[in-house]
């Protein structure tokens, strides 16, 4: 006879989990697009003889796009480039901690620079009626993407402290610090 100690997943985890399920889909998308579009670009100029104008003011805003949230998934997978050495070198209870001001960092950056700053971007360039040359949307819109991948860099920081996801070596790979 075995027993299995099973967790029911609360209502809050299963929308948090909805709410990163769909910005990976956003994210799927958004490639999709952009991977259309430089394929309609080549196409265009070189079977048809005339690139189309907005093909690469578009790939460009949709790889910012890709770029930003696909940081922000990675960040949250701990898929990002870390350098660990010396934190390896502490002894537990250190790494915790290490683990734990780092992750406080990251909200720090993600809240100021990328989520006050983002803000701060997007109200100045649709105050000033900044459009795209060849699309003609208001650029201010396209920034929203930075304010918005700093809100998911500081969530998932926020859900690593909170589940105990924070690494702080390569030793810990795989296994819970906190």
């Amino acid at each position: 006879m075995s027993y299995r100690l099973t967790i029911e997943p609360t209502p809050r985890s299963k929308a948090w989990a909805g709410i990163v399920r769909g910005l990976e889909w956003l994210t799927i998308v958004l490639f999709a697009a952009l991977t259309l579009d430089v394929v309609w670009g080549v196409v265009s100029r070189y079977v048809l003889g005339a690139q189309s104008r907005w093909t690469e003011e578009l790939a460009i805003y949709l790889l910012v796009w890709v770029s930003l949230l696909g940081a922000a998934l990675m960040f949250r997978e701990r898929g990002h480039l870390g350098v660990d050495y010396f934190v390896g070198k502490l002894d537990p209870a250190a790494r915790r901690l290490a683990a734990v001001i780092a992750e406080i960092a990251v909200i720090a950056f993600a809240g100021f620079v990328l989520t006050y700053g983002g803000w701060m971007l997007v109200i100045e360039t649709l105050r000033s009626g900044q459009v795209t040359p060849a699309m003609g949307w208001k650029v201010g819109y396209l920034n929203v993407v930075v304010p918005l991948s700093g809100l998911c860099v500081m969530a998932f920081s926020i859900e690593h402290l909170v589940t105990g996801r924070t690494t702080a070596s390569a030793d810990a790979v795989g296994k819970e610090i906190l």
